[in-house]
């Protein structure tokens, strides 16, 4: 699903939902906006797609052609041509010496005859087929010229319009997030309890801290469901934290607020909450953002920083860190491929007091696990849709969902856990 996906009407994100009047819904307006923005950025990105195919297609077709006019030119060249019939002469000369009669020399002779006649076919084929190619070569040429200026038209195009979505987006998030600050303080005035504070803008990071050294007893239950190479759920701080770490209870209760009451959608949402968090591990994976034992025989000796870049390096090799304390696929290095990424991290292979056994790389990365709350914390510390999109990059086009609700989502995530 493209990241440009046409955004939902109505705030619950259901489809088919008929978009509420500017009376009853104050982001009526911004959601049509985002509405038609992110459909023409949908079209948009087809047709950079489909421009894209065709312009592939015709240098298909070019290279075809010089393929088929360097094979004619080399067959058509006269030293080629005369290296043939000299070869076919010498062949006679030598069939003619080793004749025991006159009938063995007029079958060389008229071999060697033959042989010139099929040079001779091959070569005006050869002719024949360089002048078609060289008069197709031009209009080959303009084609792809033509084509490569329309896909360059067509993919700042649609970048425009990717970036005109994306901002009709953010405008939609904070007008929802706005909408709800202020419905939020009616009702708590209404109820005679003193206003909910607004969500301040305040970086997650420098709210807390997502790293705990152990999991609370209130956490244990959701320690156990993390699985391996997860840290122990925080039980304190924004909700974001916990269930980036795993924490299922926390999944369930955003999820049912975003659904409203409707089981069906709280499934959904589930989904939906669940590939973010694969989407941010993910990308925490390939930055490095991981917690090494500091009691390992292999990793104990090097800092963190050393650790994240011989796991970098290891990554370069092929070897990838799956998230869940082994390798992607199953494939771990041996003991050479283990000494050429610390050589590559800028550290001394000589140096190392213990070499894992091949049973023990495989469980390489067994106490190892993602710090994706930290990771989110640094790179997109607001939870802005602009900061979620730029993090997440390509990944981030199959969260159209969530993006088309950010507004709503945000806030449940900066909520206390």
């Amino acid at each position: 699903m493209p990241l440009e996906e046409r955004i939902v009407p109505g705030a619950a994100g259901a489809p088919g939902t008929a978009a509420a009047s500017p009376e009853l819904d104050p982001c009526a307006t911004a959601r049509s906006a985002a509405q038609d923005a992110c459909a023409l950025a949908d079209r948009m990105s087809a047709l950079a797609l489909a421009t894209q195919e065709r312009l592939r297609d015709a240098r298909r077709a070019y290279d075809e052609h010089a393929g088929r006019r360097e094979r004619a030119a080399a067959a058509a060249d006269p030293r080629a041509v005369r290296a043939a019939k000299d070869d076919a002469q010498a062949a006679f000369r030598g069939a003619r010496l080793a004749a025991a009669d006159r009938g063995a020399i007029e079958v060389a002779a008229r071999e060697w005859l033959r042989e010139i006649d099929r040079i001779n076919a091959r070569t005006r084929e050869a002719i024949r087929l360089l002048a078609r190619e060289d008069a197709a070569e031009s209009p080959l040429h303009q084609v792809v010229e033509r084509l490569g200026v329309e896909a360059d038209g067509a993919r700042i195009a649609a970048e425009s319009a990717a970036e005109a979505c994306r901002n009709a987006r953010i405008t939609l998030a904070t007008c929802e997030e706005r909408e709800r600050a202020g419905a939020a303080a009616i009702a708590a005035t209404a109820a005679g309890t003193p206003a909910p504070a607004a969500l301040e803008p305040a970086s997650v990071a420098a709210r807390v801290t997502p790293a705990s050294p152990a999991p609370e007893p209130a956490a244990a239950q959701a320690q156990a469901s993390a699985g391996p190479g997860l840290p122990p759920p925080s039980t304190s701080g924004p909700a974001v934290f916990p269930l980036l770490a795993g924490d299922r209870d926390v999944l369930r209760r955003i999820a049912a607020a975003l659904a409203e009451g409707d089981p069906e959608a709280e499934g959904r949402w589930q989904a939906h909450l669940s590939a973010l968090v694969d989407a941010v591990t993910a990308r925490a994976i390939d930055g490095a953002a991981l917690v090494f034992p500091e009691k390992h025989p292999f990793w104990g000796p090097y800092t963190q920083q050393q650790c994240r870049e011989i796991t970098a390096a290891l990554a370069a090799l092929g070897y990838r860190f799956d998230g869940l304390g082994g390798f992607t696929d199953g494939r771990f290095p041996g003991q050479r491929e283990l000494s050429l990424a610390v050589g590559y991290a800028g550290q001394d292979p000589m140096r190392i007091r213990f070499w894992p056994t091949e049973a023990e790389l495989a469980r390489l990365f067994e106490e190892v696990h993602v710090e994706s709350g930290r990771f989110v914390a640094e790179a997109a510390g607001d939870l802005t849709l602009g900061e979620m999109i730029d993090l997440l990059g390509r990944r981030a086009e199959d969260l159209s969902d969530l993006w088309n609700a950010w507004g709503r989502v945000r806030p449940l995530l900066l909520a206390p856990a």
